[in-house]
């Protein structure tokens, strides 16, 4: 039977061994619910928060002082991003006329959002928010000239991501950011494919909240968090508890956040190493097909892209019909965002970057990781050629 090379680190990365023997130390140490208020509750709360204010100071928020910013542990990024956008705007809201020309509030999100944050976006309009886009270029990055436009009316939350999952191309939200302080207005960004890749600091960024979560680099499934800067307001969408100021209520797992931190010291320990790794293994990747097959398409190539995702186009060959035969031939690899995987819905992201649907329809994901091997890569383009050979003879 072939080996199967894993190729879709963007829909979840295998969890380090490091990570992993974290978790069962923690676990053996027999760390009790951190709410309880006995001496073994005590304890478990002393650890919670030694690993939310370690995992606050890698990612670059203030975790001391007089205006510490809030690290809430949840159980992934689809809640954080959830959590981001309901909860800010609720915190905000301002009672207006019950009239549908009078909406509660308007919000941003990119074209290019995840499902999670187009799917919250969407239950704000249905709460009666109006809801507008900020339209990208051909190579996936958010236009800044239409985003100025777009914020001289009225606006409560801005949410763009910093980096994309489907094509890896980063956006100006430093920028963005900057242009959202200056007017009042609360700015969110989805950073879950930025962390523990490329190098993210909250204040640097300039955000108000940001989401990650701790599967994306190799650490366990189940949590992830929400750093939102001291002083903004946020509303629960949970209910039923006191944990974490109320505002994400339910029993913290200890070992699951040892697991979380770990997995970011791990990338703390060597960023530059793990980037230069991955970035010259993906572009490897890349060169060789492109040298095989001159109608490839890379799409959002002509933008800076996070150092681990390949987006392609093999024009003529339907993208299902691919991965059935990269299933067969041992490549775990996808089309696009995992959340949307059991849609045939074509890529909303790449539809939104002006790409022809014959284009889009040919579209597959690679994402690399920091277990990806220089053999695995070279296997990789070997297997792919014979795949697009094969189908194209057919056709």
């Amino acid at each position: 039977m072939t080996d199967t090379i894993y190729l879709d680190h963007n829909s979840t990365s295998p969890i380090d061994p490091d990570v992993a023997q974290t978790i069962c130390d923690c676990y053996f140490q027999g760390y009790v619910n951190p709410a309880s208020q006995h001496r073994m509750g005590q304890l478990a709360r002393r650890k919670l928060e030694q690993l939310r204010r370690r995992m606050a100071e890698i990612l670059g928020a203030k975790c001391s002082g007089m205006q510490t910013d809030q690290l809430v542990m949840t159980s992934g990024g689809t809640e954080s991003n959830n959590l981001a956008l309901l909860g800010l705007v609720g915190a905000t809201r301002q009672e207006t006329e019950n009239d549908s020309d009078h909406p509660r509030g308007r919000v941003l999100i990119s074209a290019i959002e995840h499902p999670s944050v187009v799917g919250a976006a969407e239950q704000l309009t249905r709460l009666g928010y109006l809801v507008d886009r900020i339209p990208v270029d051909k190579n996936g990055v958010c236009r800044v000239d239409d985003f100025r436009l777009l914020i001289e009316s009225p606006t409560t939350l801005v949410s763009m991501m910093l980096a994309n999952n489907e094509t890896g191309v980063l956006q100006p939200v430093s920028e963005a950011a900057a242009l959202c302080r200056e007017r009042g207005i609360l700015f969110h960004t989805d950073a879950v494919q930025a962390v523990g890749k490329i190098p993210v600091d909250f204040q640097d960024l300039g955000v108000d909240a940001l989401t990650f979560t701790a599967h994306k680099f190799n650490g366990p499934r189940g949590i992830g968090g929400l750093i939102v800067r001291h002083g903004i307001p946020i509303q629960p969408i949970l209910f039923g508890g006191f944990q974490q100021m109320a505002i994400r209520p339910g029993t913290e797992d200890v070992a699951l956040a040892a697991g979380m931190c770990r997995a970011l010291e791990l990338y703390e320990e060597n960023p530059s190493g793990r980037f230069l790794k991955i970035l010259e293994l993906r572009d490897r990747l890349e060169n060789d097909l492109l040298a095989e097959f001159g109608d490839l398409i890379i799409n959002g190539g002509g933008a800076k892209r996070l150092p681990h995702t390949l987006n392609l186009s093999f024009p003529g060959v339907d993208r299902q019909s691919f991965l059935m035969a990269a299933d067969l031939a041992g490549l775990a690899i996808s089309t696009g965002s995992a959340c949307a995987s059991g849609s045939s819905e074509l890529s909303p992201v790449l539809l939104a970057m002006g790409i022809e649907k014959e284009v889009v329809e040919a579209s597959i994901r690679i994402s690399l990781g920091v277990s990806t091997t220089s053999a695995e890569i070279q296997e990789t383009t070997h297997r792919i050629i014979k795949i697009i050979h094969d189908i194209r003879a057919l056709k």
